[in-house]
C-alpha cells in the first residue's frame, strides 16, 4: 500500500494560493495605474509604495501556500507487512521492528501520528494532506507486539 495527495487538501489550498495571487495582482495593478494617475488632495491614505508591498506579501504567501502542497506531493511513502520505504523514511527502509514509538498526541484530534525510530528518523503522518495514512496508521497502532506510545 501506499499513501497519495488528499485532492480536496490540495484543491483547497491551491485555491487559497489563487487567491492571494489575484489579490497580489489587484495591489500590483493599482500602484502600477490607479494610484500615480489620482490627483494628490490629501484624502488617499494609501500610497504606491504600500500597494507594492501588499503585492510583494500576498506573492511570497501564494508561492508558500502552493510550494507546500507541492512538498506534499512530491512525499512519498509505501508500506508491506515488514516496512515503509519513501522520501518520508529518507529514502531508507524503516523496518516495523526499528520503531522505537509512536507519537499518539494528535491523532485524535488532527489525525496526525508521528513514528520515531531507534536510528533518530520521524515519519510524520498526516490524515489532511495524504490519503492513505489513515490505513498505515491503523496497522501500527494495532501492531503486535504494540509499540512504545507517547501523547507528547
Amino acid at each position: 500500500m501506499k499513501i497519495s495527495l488528499n485532492k480536496e487538501y490540495a484543491i483547497r489550498h491551491l485555491g487559497v494560493a489563487a487567491l492571494f495571487t489575484g489579490l497580489s495582482l489587484w495591489f500590483l495593478y493599482d500602484a502600477i495605474f490607479v494610484y500615480p494617475n489620482q490627483v494628490a488632495d490629501g484624502t488617499h491614505h494609501t500610497t504606491v509604495e504600500f500597494q507594492y508591498s501588499a503585492a510583494a506579501v500576498l506573492a511570497i504567501f501564494a508561492f508558500v501556500v502552493a510550494f507546500r502542497v507541492f512538498l506534499n506531493w512530491r512525499a512519498t511513502l509505501a508500506w508491506d507487512d515488514e516496512q515503509m520505504t519513501g522520501t518520508l523514511t529518507c529514502n531508507a527502509p524503516l523496518r516495523f521492528a526499528d520503531i522505537d514509538r509512536l507519537d499518539v498526541g494528535k491523532w485524535e484530534p488532527k489525525q496526525i501520528l508521528v513514528v520515531h525510530a531507534k536510528d533518530g528518523r520521524r515519519v510524520t503522518l498526516d490524515a489532511w494532506h495524504h490519503v492513505g495514512a489513515n490505513e498505515l496508521a491503523e496497522k501500527l497502532l494495532a501492531h503486535e507486539p504494540p509499540f512504545a506510545v507517547s501523547s507528547i
